[in-house]
């Protein structure tokens, strides 16, 4: 980390990034930031704040400990229709953010949904904040994870069609992907020693081969030289099993070798209260589970949760608090889901138990 890129301390406040200003981004944004406790600055136009705001029966103005930093819109905002014109607005508070952390400003980023038709049909080659942030800060590696419903998930890939995973995923790409897991995990979130578990791509890990042969020739051969470099890792497992909740607790994260491998089941136990962390970055960067959420966008409906889980982590995560165990789901619900009579996380599912998983183990190793 370059002098320029150095974290400041914990009294930095958290830089919100308002998001596509069409969805439900303006509004989570302020509901989390008056129910978080500590410094935030919320990033976005003054005017569309205040109107979401004052129609959504929120606070206004803003406390002091979360002032608006304004960004100009180009167009007018109509709820729930995203316009092309304000494509290059969310990617300011992007830029402005990533300024912010720079500087010494601020202390970590937390950001709520865009939407990426939107700034592609812009003209703006775009595939997500993960890959924006890497390009904007030089990172050579950066990782995605998502942390809830007492799981932490990586992923091998990110935003790419599925037809191109099996060839994206190589054995030096997985080799940096673990090195990066695993030196985060240690130096964000406190774990002596991680364990990381490593998933296959094809049905049943390949069947030993009979199913492909990536597990035989590129993700096995990446975990034994991880394994030779001091990470603890294993596998590749089977990913219909490794979700298994006993097994999945066995370890400090998984690695999913595509996106929805990864996030389907941690969605499944999470969804609304989950995570997004963006690893290997030279600053903290976190951000919700969802999307935009353009039905509910101008109802004042929306639900803060998943923000606020962001902003509270990003601002651990700068303060270089322990992070020692995701948040797990939770049976009743929120004082937000009652409030608003909505039905509990569905991630108050029932445990089951762990079939033997000896007979899974060197599966593919040929």
């Amino acid at each position: 980390m370059t002098a320029a890129h150095q974290l400041p301390g914990p009294a930095a406040p958290v830089a919100i990034t308002t998001g596509e200003p069409a969805g439900i981004g303006p509004e989570i944004a302020l509901r989390a930031a008056l129910s978080f406790a500590g410094p935030c600055v919320l990033l976005g136009d003054r005017a569309l704040l205040e109107h979401t705001a004052r129609s959504s029966g929120l606070q206004w103005p803003l406390p002091s400990r979360c002032p608006v930093r304004h960004e100009s819109l180009p167009r007018n905002v109509t709820p729930g229709h995203p316009d092309v014109a304000n494509a290059s607005y969310v990617l300011r508070l992007l830029d402005r953010a990533v300024q912010g952390c720079r500087n010494g400003e601020f202390g970590a980023i937390a950001t709520a949904p865009l939407n990426k038709a939107v700034i592609n049909e812009a003209g703006i080659a775009f595939s997500g904040h993960t890959e924006y942030l890497a390009a904007a800060t030089a990172a050579r590696t950066v990782v995605m994870m998502l942390v809830g419903g007492g799981l932490r998930v990586a992923l091998a890939t990110t935003h790419i069609p599925l037809a191109r995973v099996a060839s994206a995923i190589t054995r030096e790409s997985l080799g940096l992907t673990l090195e990066v897991l695993n030196r985060d995990l240690k130096d964000r979130f406190g774990i002596a020693r991680p364990h990381i578990a490593v998933a296959g791509l094809n049905p049943h890990a390949g069947e030993s081969g009979f199913l492909g042969r990536e597990e035989i020739d590129v993700i096995g051969p990446a975990i034994e030289e991880a394994r030779g470099r001091g990470i603890d890792a294993d596998g590749p497992w089977p990913a219909d099993t490794l979700f298994v909740p006993g097994r999945a607790k066995a370890c400090d994260a998984i690695l999913a070798m595509y996106h929805d491998q990864g996030l389907a089941p941690l969605k499944y136990a999470s969804f609304g209260r989950g995570v997004n962390v963006t690893l290997g970055l030279p600053l903290v960067r976190t951000s919700v589970d969802h999307g935009t959420a353009l039905d509910l966008a101008g109802t004042g409906r929306a639900d803060p949760s998943s923000m606020l889980a962001a902003i509270e982590l990003a601002d651990q995560l700068a303060s270089k608090q322990p992070v020692l165990s995701p948040p797990s789901p939770r049976p009743s619900p929120t004082a937000w889901e009652r409030e608003n009579g909505a039905s509990p996380s569905s991630a108050a599912q029932e445990r089951g138990a762990v079939p033997p998983l000896s007979r899974l183990r060197e599966r593919g190793r040929g």
